[in-house]
């Protein structure tokens, strides 16, 4: 996977490297949720949440960046094969950006090409029902592309295009 990682809005300030993080694949009518170790070296699947509304979906949010005491947030950013980005990476960022400022906390783009299709793969190899996989994707989703983020030895290196 390529990394992708952008630096925008209160995501401007240096990212942690200590301290919980927050992965999210992103979604118009779920976003799967992944949360890290406070040692940012394993992340795991935490939650599938169905976006209701702003303000619900704040709420929600919000919660869990503050239970969990989370120190970034990292945003899968669904780019094309070519690496170009179309509507949904806007609307990735346009997320990203909303829920670093709310929460106060930095926030980092990151390549999630191949995490769907690694998810579906994973959890068919297991042997899951169509309708049990469905239920664990997008979470799975979000790990993967929190892991993935986890391991690059370059966390901070720009998108190839825009």
């Amino acid at each position: 996977m390529n990394n992708t990682s952008e630096t925008e809005g209160t995501g401007e300030s240096e990212f942690p490297t200590e301290g919980r993080l927050l992965g999210l694949d992103y979604g118009t009518k779920r976003v799967g949720i992944a949360i890290s170790t406070a040692e940012q070296n394993i992340s795991s699947p935490l939650d599938n949440y169905t976006r209701q509304s702003v303000e619900q979906d704040q709420k929600h949010l919000q919660k869990i960046i503050t239970e969990y005491q989370c120190k970034g947030l990292v945003v899968g950013l669904p780019v094309h094969m070519s690496g170009d980005e179309g509507q949904k990476a806007k609307e990735a960022r346009r997320f990203g950006d909303w829920i670093s400022e709310f929460a106060g906390i930095p926030v980092r783009y990151w390549d999630e090409r191949y995490s769907s299709a690694t998810a579906e793969e994973f959890l068919m190899n297991m042997n899951i029902s169509r309708n049990k996989r469905k239920a664990y994707l997008d979470k799975l989703a979000a790990q993967i592309i929190l892991q993935s983020f986890l391991e690059s030895p370059n966390r901070d290196q720009k998108p190839e295009s825009f």
